[in-house]
């Protein structure tokens, strides 16, 4: 098997496995006070001082949670009560479930949004945005900190979902200027089951999920140690991935295939393929049976393919059911290039309409 859907999920890091099972061995509760209790309480600070120079956080705004998905429904719940919600059109699920009746941000055909209709959008200034900083199904980086100021300028708070892009990329809450950015262990090579809310200094949320008091009473629960000591300990972003993400675009141009979001700036990792008039789930079976993994630019549900919403919101049309994403993890090589490349152009040979 070719491993090519990191987007989804990162193979296991070995400096996230080590540290994982370093965390099994400590058997007590973070929040007791006896030994064993502060020992995993070490490991539990630790993991959040690494998180805070990783990310220029400061310690004290780092809130763990389950992952991405928590930790932006309690940025969305704790920084957008009493506020207006303005969202990206092509945001992630987890966000567009988190923030009903939000008012969308249009993008362009690369997937950049419209910074002059957010200005518009902006008003009062009494809106909580949220845009992520980059997409999961593209690559398409946003333009981050041109938004902060924007944001600033009006008095309005912005959160990023910052999920895809944390393990690939340098990523700094400082520079980036926004209130809060989510992130998830397992896109950064880490564990499922871990991620955290980085809140900039001096902002605060109120606990959703309340408990015995955990994270300064933001978040309750026992912490996920294990889970949260691998996703502290995944190593820097790889390098080299742009240029083997290259050679799948122009391979796939070859084939016939249209790549998507070229004209703007993308994850290395990440190649969107359009394939006309071949259905997305028929190009991830295809490749699937060839020992290639990568996912439709479409969700699956019931046994039904629905286009994708990030693709129809960059104009795609019907072409939005007809696109693959193929996302290379840490450790590709270019024989799993090469290897990607001789199926996908079988498969085009085979199933494409002229």
């Amino acid at each position: 098997m070719i491993y090519l859907d990191a987007n989804a999920t990162e193979p296991l890091r070995p400096e996230a496995r080590e540290a994982a099972l370093a965390a099994m061995a400590v058997t007590g509760n973070p929040s007791s006070i006896h030994a064993a209790g502060r020992a995993a309480r070490r490991v539990l600070e630790q993991a959040r001082e690494a998180l805070a120079v990783r990310f220029n956080a400061s310690p004290a705004g780092v809130v763990f949670t389950s992952g991405g998905t928590e930790a932006n429904a309690l940025a969305i719940a704790g920084l957008g009560a009493g506020r207006r919600l303005i969202i990206g059109a092509t945001e992630h699920d987890a966000v567009r479930a988190a923030a009903p009746g939000a008012a969308i941000l249009p993008v362009d055909a690369d997937g950049l949004p419209d910074l002059a209709q957010l200005d518009t959008m902006l008003g009062d200034g009494a809106v909580l945005v949220c845009l992520m900083l980059a997409n999961n199904e593209t690559g398409t980086l946003l333009p981050i900190a041109r938004v902060a100021a924007l944001c600033r300028a009006a008095g309005a708070l912005l959160h990023v979902d910052a999920v895809q892009a944390a393990g690939r990329m340098l990523v700094d809450l400082a520079a980036l200027g926004a209130h809060s950015i989510a992130i998830s262990g397992h896109k950064m090579g880490g564990l499922p089951g871990a991620g955290a809310l980085l809140l900039a200094p001096g902002v605060e949320i109120s606990a959703v999920q309340r408990g015995g008091g955990q994270e300064r009473g933001r978040r309750g629960g026992t912490q996920a140690l294990p889970a949260i000591a691998a996703m502290a300990a995944c190593g820097a972003p790889p390098t080299g991935l742009a240029a083997l993400r290259d050679a799948i675009e122009a391979a796939a141009r070859h084939a016939g295939a249209e790549p998507v979001g070229t004209g703007a700036p993308r994850l290395d990792n990440t190649a969107c393929l359009v394939l006309p008039g071949v259905p997305a789930q028929t190009q991830v079976i295809a490749l699937d049976m060839a020992g290639i993994a990568v996912s439709a630019g479409a969700a699956c549900s019931s046994g039904k393919v629905a286009r994708s919403h990030v693709l129809l919101a960059m104009g795609l049309g019907p072409r939005a059911g007809e696109a693959i994403r193929v996302s290379l993890p840490w450790n590709a090589t270019s024989a799993d290039v090469d290897g990607f490349t001789a199926a996908y152009r079988a498969m085009a040979g085979r199933l494409l309409v002229a």
